[in-house]
């Protein structure tokens, strides 16, 4: 039996989880069909799931398709969680996106469309929403064709579109051969179906062909309500997206893309396997032995090449961890990182050692919450705020609260910096040497330029455990940086190092560093810089003025404008703290038709003073007192040159 692991996408509120239910009601799997609004569905299991009637993590369920079996991997619609949805796309063969018949393209809804042409995932759009008042067929294609891409293929049509009573059929075989000839430009093609010397069924393979390459996207309509155009949708999974690839006879090769843990406080770790066979018993490294394994429809003793299953017994494992062999598929970055950051205060004093012990696991779940030691973590939106305070509360009966949300901001180094500190001399209270340099880089890096013999192997046994010390030290002090940012963007070089055999030992390493980390960096310099979005606004042409006058009052910095008699479109790059500044009175100036689409674009200089990040205490020494020690050992160096 062949797998197919299919992600279901869309704007929230778009039917994304209805439609979920109606496959798996379909599929057999359920026997009657769960309300989002009734908090009674499958895939949404969390308590405040089921409240708040949005899907948060990520879910998966299983069901057959003629000889198919369908994978159905259900992710989250609000943006505040689309780290869950980027997890998941990394492990898909397919997807079907969920367009609003109603409610029409949204912004989310571009954002995930672009995604997954970006990553090439072979995509079905189904049109939900048919029988609701106010349902669009003709002027909705020519939206997504507009918005989404010139590449859809609209096989159903609707009859009765609005009311309850709406029925899908098939389209017109001329509609269906004049896009595909659009579509591969087959004059051909057109000509032999013309003469009659393609059948249909021929047709609908050309149309397989181009849906599974991703170079075609079949359109469906249909009702998550009414389950109509749902068996269109079902043999459309089978017929048009492509199967899981994979040999299990190959060497094992997978990734991690969820993990949460089981009623015992014990990791379960959610699976894709590319290639080889992982099996009960199996070893995958230090303390990870596999002890169970379960696959959607239960538990089993294997599972194969294209499969996903939950592993447990593996006590340290992370998502995006790989299995086996890594594979290109599985840390791939999808979308940018979280741009906000709060910290989280404990009701009471006494409750912090267990608040940092659940917003752990918590982070163990979502990785790009980014928990720092002084329980700072990164977000994408409130949304996502409100949902961690809740599940404190009634996970761990943790009641807290949240300091000010802030933008994320980060610290280049601007020059070339150089210091240093001398076994016994000028105060230097560790029993070792050590001199760094940092200059400007792209991303991270860490080098060791000294004599062999200057090195402690003895500490460390090996020249590469020694840096990989080092470089994990580093990495823990750029997190804060001389304006309390992350440093980004460096290149760290030792170009001294000195021990005293047997009294240096790797704790003198380790607390050196940071102090002449932090030297180095006040001799080069740093820039703070805020997170940029590169936005593009589309709206009604008459409405072009007070866009543009918004953009400049938000700092937005326009590059491309296109307009005609009726709309406009305008590109440029906006800071992204003001991003939500223009959400939201964008509906008023363009009577509620225009859109903005916006992606993280990387990082500048901010204007005017560089904005401080108070919350320094999460580096191994206290923050204050690296800053006395550097304007120390600048002055004592300064005075030095001097009276050489």
């Amino acid at each position: 039996m062949t797998v197919l692991n299919l992600g279901i996408v869309a704007h929230v509120d778009a039917g994304k989880t209805s439609l979920t239910e109606r496959l798996l009601y379909a599929g057999g799997v359920i026997d009657t069909i769960g309300s989002v609004d009734a908090g009674s569905t499958q895939t949404d299991s969390l308590a405040l799931e089921r409240r708040r009637g949005i899907t948060i993590k990520t879910a998966v369920a299983s069901f057959p398709v003629g000889g198919t079996t369908v994978n159905l991997i259900d992710t989250p619609g609000h943006p505040d969680f689309i780290a869950e949805v980027e997890r998941a796309l990394r492990v898909l063969d397919g997807a079907v996106l969920v367009v609003s018949a109603v409610e029409g393209v949204q912004a989310q809804t571009r954002v995930l469309m672009r995604t997954l042409r970006r990553l090439a995932v072979p995509t079905l759009i189904f049109v939900n929403k048919v029988d609701r008042s106010g349902a669009r067929e003709e002027s909705l294609l020519r939206d997504i064709t507009r918005r989404l891409t010139d590449r859809a293929v609209a096989v159903s049509t609707v009859r009765g579109l609005g009311t309850s009573d709406a029925a899908v059929q098939p389209r017109a075989d001329d509609e269906l051969v004049a896009k595909l000839v659009e579509i591969d430009g087959g004059d051909e093609l057109l000509g032999a179906y013309v003469r009659g010397q393609i059948a249909y069924r021929e047709m609908r393979e050309l149309l397989a062909q181009s849906s599974r390459a991703g170079k075609a996207y079949p359109v469906f309509f249909g009702s998550a309500v009414t389950g109509a155009g749902i068996p269109e949708l079902l043999d459309g999974l089978a017929e048009l997206l492509p199967s899981a690839t994979g040999d299990s006879r190959k060497p094992l090769s997978g990734t991690v893309f969820k993990v949460e843990r089981d009623r015992a406080g014990a990791k379960v770790a959610y699976v894709r396997l590319f290639d080889g066979t992982l099996r009960v018993r199996d070893h995958l490294g230090k303390d990870a032995v596999v002890t169970a394994l379960e696959t959607a429809s239960g538990p089993c003793r294997e599972i194969g090449a294209g499969e996903i299953g939950r592993v447990h017994g593996l006590k340290a494992v992370r998502i995006g961890d790989p299995i086996g062999r890594p594979h290109e598929r599985g840390n791939m970055q999808v979308f940018a990182p979280p741009t906000l950051e709060t910290a989280i205060v404990p009701a009471r004093e006494s409750d912090r050692p267990a608040l940092h012990d659940a917003l752990t696991q918590l982070a163990e779940q979502d990785p790009l919450i980014n928990l720092r030691s002084d329980l700072t973590v990164s977000l994408y939106g409130e949304v996502q705020k409100e949902v961690i305070e809740t599940t404190l509360a009634e996970d761990y009966r943790l009641t807290v609260g949240f300091r000010p949300t802030t933008t994320i901001h980060v610290e280049r180094p601007i020059s070339v910096g150089v210091a240093g500190e001398t076994m016994k001399k000028d105060g230097n209270p560790y029993f070792a040497t050590l001199e760094l340099r940092v200059e400007p880089a792209d991303g991270f890096t860490m080098e060791l330029d000294v004599p062999a013999e200057q090195l402690p192997i003895y500490l460390f046994r090996t020249t590469e455990l020694f840096q990989a010390a080092l470089e994990e030290t580093a990495r823990r002090t750029l997190e804060q940086g001389l304006y309390g940012w992350q440093v980004i963007d460096v290149k760290v070089t030792v170009t001294r190092c000195g021990f005293g055999a047997p009294l240096t030992t790797p704790a003198d390493y380790r607390k050196l560093l940071p102090l002449v980390l932090m030297a180095a960096l006040k001799d080069a310099g740093t820039t703070v810089c805020e997170p940029i979005q590169r936005f593009d606004l589309d709206g009604p042409a008459d409405t072009l003025g007070p866009v543009l006058g918004l953009l400049g009052k938000l700092g937005a910095v326009p590059e491309k404008q296109e307009a005609d008699l009726d709309a406009y479109v305008i590109s440029g790059l906006v800071p992204a703290a003001r991003l939500k500044d223009l959400e939201p009175a964008l509906p008023g100036l363009t009577r509620g038709e225009g859109v903005v689409e916006s992606t993280f674009a990387g990082y500048r200089q901010v204007a005017g003073p560089p904005p401080t990040r108070a919350r320094w205490d999460d580096n191994p020494l206290d923050r204050a007192e690296y800053l006395l020690r550097v304007e120390r050992r600048v002055a004592v160096r300064q005075v030095s040159d001097t009276s050489a």
